[in-house]
């Protein structure tokens, strides 16, 4: 049953956007190690490892005939975007990714739209078009070693990778409406997980590139363990408990907070920021709330 939101509420909310709003710098510092597609497996291969003890007992759960949708479940919400997101900061700052990451609810409008026909109302039109138009200004004018086109190319992986969490949302909520949002997790994140876990231990290169840098090999594996644990399987937990106890708008507003906690990071690492950035944060969640109003 949910209820009004409590003090403890808006501090797990904080939480979640503290560990979701670090994610891009700790992919940023473990592309000083490992490759993109490296990252991408060990993230994937150890969430499956961290929810192994509890895959079974959700296993049992399925049917057969939903394994299939299970998988582009987990593909979508998952390991697609796992790829995605450390192939556009090999070209953009983790400060801009964290913050055009926050076009996730706009992109789960626009696929409902699209893809699942159901029709939206006019200012979730209007906040779909306000907030792609931000996203295209602030790849445009962000700072960066490469020329702005260069900078757009890549801020459309970004924007790729939320349309996967946009199709991911509408196929759990036109497909698993009983099924209970702990068992999607788990299930999803098992199944494209395990083939991951096994690439990065036999193909992935990974003991050697891992050896081959020493300490720093070391630490690096250290962030992405903390990308794969904290903001893939506790804050998917955290997330869904949340959504569970007091609604899915007021757990929905951390797309508010995490651009702001990716950009404090990157400012701390020392990443640039151009003034002209700001209207563009503004359009961009001008376009969230516009989406969200009822």
């Amino acid at each position: 049953m949910q209820r009004l939101p409590t003090v403890r509420d808006f501090l797990t909310l904080l939480g979640l956007s503290l560990i979701w709003g670090t994610s891009y710098i700790l992919i940023k510092w473990g592309l000083e190690v490992f490759s993109a597609r490296q990252i991408a497996v060990l993230r994937l291969g150890i969430s499956a490892l961290a929810l192994a003890p509890f895959a079974i007992t959700h296993l049992r759960r399925i049917r057969v005939r939903q394994l299939p949708v299970l998988v582009l479940v987990g593909l979508t919400g998952t390991a697609i975007p796992s790829f995605l997101f450390p192939i556009a900061q090999t070209r953009l700052s983790s400060s801009l990714t964290g913050m055009l990451s926050s076009l996730t609810p706009l992109c789960t409008f626009l696929v409902a739209w699209l893809i699942f026909r159901n029709r939206p109302a006019r200012n979730q039109v209007v906040g779909i078009a306000v907030g792609l138009a931000g996203a295209v200004l602030l790849a445009y004018v962000a700072p960066g070693g490469g020329e702005q086109t260069n900078q757009l190319v890549y801020a459309a992986l970004v924007l790729g990778a939320c349309l996967c969490y946009g199709t991911s949302a509408n196929l759990v909520g036109n497909c698993f409406q009983r099924l209970p949002s702990l068992t999607i997790t788990v299930v999803s994140f098992f199944l494209v997980g395990l083939p991951a876990l096994v690439y990065a231990v036999t193909f992935g290169g990974i003991p050697e590139t891992v050896g081959e840098a020493g300490a720093r090999g070391w630490e690096a594996l250290g962030y992405v363990t903390l990308l794969a644990v904290g903001s893939t399987v506790l804050a998917s937990f955290v997330f869904f408990r949340l959504i569970q106890g007091t609604g899915a708008v007021f757990a929905s507003t951390v797309s508010y907070l995490i651009p702001v906690v990716a950009l404090m990071w990157g400012l701390v690492d020392g990443e640039a920021f151009a003034l002209l950035q700001l209207p563009a944060i503004a359009l961009v969640l001008i376009g969230i709330f516009l989406s969200k109003r009822n």
